[in-house]
């Protein structure tokens, strides 16, 4: 692939070419450099109820279709191991239940929950049995308050991510928030992956796009924080009703009307707080034209869920697929190259941007 160049300063900065978005060459090869070193959301923890044990789940199903299990041992310790046995790759648990141990169905080959080995019929002639790698291959798991992420080959520390978006979130009543499948939805897009991630980092297109959220979230004060590989967009009301954030005194955004934390972690999360609660966004690949977007809705104030920048999630959404849809049509023309930033209003895009470039460049 051609290295792709994203000047830092961003009032020199051009965007990523139209090619990175038209080549399955460079879709293909953000598996490798971007999505099996990132962290990727697997859910809450209810997941794991007290009467099962093991959830079998993949990386990012139809893209990186690494088959993993999360596993809860007798001392309430979450692991996530992989989910194919050292014998001859069987998948070991389809379905999420409760396991004394972990037994491959194919030649009952067994492993205890944290995934060493234990048994195996037929194999007392063995030489050199067991290896080290006849275990199940632990995988590194993270928090962010009940919210689980689990990395293959990460490349950053997530545990340092967690703890920035807590220093501004630690307020709310996050061991109360439930999952709201009623609220929760899956949308396809006819777009490449990075696009719907472009049109999320930045406010610029809401008073164009958004005639609603444009009525209750003050564009003038629409604000975007960088840090290393997350960066935050803040939403404030117009008018400061019930639907901001209710600041304890000690909290660096007291006394300010603020209705949204809009958090994107690298490449392809979105964790969105309002004030009834919390919408994680996963964007997964599939193939360069097509992208599915879950939404996924945690609440712990349902009165507030039709108020505010966190009301009409779904006509928003919409709205969004409509531009990103049409930009991804645009990007195939034979005259279109690069755009430039906005340096107010596009900081977390050419942030999105610099970090792919560097992944692609590595």
């Amino acid at each position: 692939m051609t290295k792709i160049y994203v000047n830092p300063d961003i009032v020199k900065a051009e965007t990523l070419p139209a090619i990175f978005y038209r080549s399955n060459s460079y879709f293909e090869e953000l598996k490798e450099k971007v999505f099996i070193k990132s962290w990727q959301f697997v859910g809450h923890k209810s997941i794991l109820p007290i009467n099962i044990n093991t959830y079998p789940f993949e990386f990012i199903k139809n893209y990186v279709e690494e088959p993993l299990l999360l596993v809860k041992n007798k001392d309430e310790k979450i692991s996530c191991l992989s989910n194919v046995c050292t014998h001859r790759a069987n998948i070991i648990i389809n379905n999420k239940g409760n396991v004394r141990d972990l037994r491959c169905m194919y030649h009952g080959r067994k492993f205890d929950l944290d995934g060493k080995f234990k048994s195996m019929p037929e194999f007392s002639l063995a030489k050199e049995f067991p290896r080290d790698c006849d275990d199940l291959k632990e995988f590194p798991i993270a928090n962010l308050g009940p919210f689980i992420f689990v990395g293959l080959e990460p490349s950053f520390d997530f545990e340092s991510v967690c703890s920035k978006i807590n220093q501004r979130i630690s307020f709310l009543p996050m061991d109360h928030i439930e999952y709201r499948q009623d609220l929760s939805k899956d949308y396809m897009v006819n777009s490449h992956w990075a696009l719907y991630c472009d049109n999320y980092l930045e406010g610029f297109h809401i008073p164009f796009v958004h005639n609603d959220l444009n009525e209750v979230l003050d564009y003038e004060k629409y604000d975007t924080e960088i840090d290393e590989y997350f960066n935050l967009q803040i939403g404030y009301s117009k008018d400061g009703d019930e639907a901001v954030f209710d600041f304890p005194k000690d909290h660096q955004d007291y006394n300010k009307n603020i209705s949204a934390y809009y958090y994107w972690i690298f490449p392809n999360i979105m964790v969105n707080v309002y004030p009834w609660g919390v919408s994680i966004n996963v964007i997964k690949p599939i193939n360069m034209n097509k992208t599915k977007v879950s939404f996924l809705s945690y609440v712990y104030d349902e009165s507030k869920l039709e108020l505010g920048a966190g009301a009409n999630l779904d006509k928003v959404e919409r709205e969004d697929e409509f531009v990103v849809e049409g930009v991804n049509k645009g990007l195939k023309s034979r005259y279109y190259s690069t755009g430039r930033f906005s340096p107010t209003m596009e900081k977390g895009v050419h942030h999105f941007h610099s970090l792919l470039s560097k992944s692609i460049n590595s």
